[in-house]
């Protein structure tokens, strides 16, 4: 049987992700969801996003949307936007691109990393237990139905019980405890890999959590 792995919003930490996945011992029928927030704020986006094209290649990899993801595309129009983006974190993403010497640009992402944001993110995922988004739902909406402001950009509020009765696995609202927050109907997995915190890997069958951190430290909940 597949494990259904969950890893929580990344931000540019590509330390704490490749010694998450060498402390899950990845294997090859397993299915792994990402849930979004791949750039900004860490120290190394663009190694992220290499590890997620590399891990893409030799297992099922779904990644999912955050709104970090769609901000850095929506950099792309300059102005309001732009600006926006780097105080978010933006600027961080930049320097992670930028030759040697230079500060970096937009250019300095290559092709496959902006395809990969643009074609490959999902907006959440099912299985007949539980369903994946970056940020939550109307309980009362089918997963089609959601808004993007919903998908991407609401905080985790103690939701109730979304009508298909599957538990919702999340990001997006940061647990500063570095520890997944739990209710009755819902998980959130975002603890804040970029500041103090951990990058959690959640097996959603058996309630397993591994962790890893930017300092290349390990543990389980």
């Amino acid at each position: 049987m597949p494990r259904y792995l969950a890893i929580g919003d990344i931000h540019g930490c590509s330390i704490a992700l490749r010694k998450l996945c060498e402390f899950v011992q990845l294997r090859s029928d397993d299915v792994i969801i990402t849930l979004g927030d791949y750039p900004d704020r860490g120290p190394d986006s663009k190694g992220v996003i290499d590890v997620l094209l590399d891990l893409s290649q030799r297992y099922k990899l779904v990644p999912l949307r955050g709104n970090h993801d769609i901000m850095m595309l929506d950099a792309r129009d300059g102005g309001v936007a732009y600006q926006s983006w780097i105080n978010v974190g933006g600027d961080s993403t930049l320097a992670s691109y930028a030759r040697k010497g230079e500060e970096g640009s937009l250019a300095d992402v290559p092709k496959s990393h902006w395809e990969f944001l643009e074609k490959r993110l999902l907006p959440y995922y099912e299985t007949k237990s539980h369903f994946f988004v970056h940020g939550s739902v109307y309980p009362d909406l089918p997963l089609d139905d959601q808004p993007d402001y919903m998908l991407y950009w609401e905080r985790f509020n103690d939701p109730q019980r979304h009508e298909s009765g599957k538990i919702m696995i999340c990001g997006h609202t940061s647990q500063k405890s570095g520890k997944p927050l739990i209710t009755e109907h819902a998980i959130c997995i975002d603890t804040r890999a970029y500041g103090s915190g951990w990058l959690s890997c959640l097996d959603v069958e058996t309630g397993r959590v591994w962790q890893a951190n930017q300092a290349g430290e390990k543990r389980k909940l």
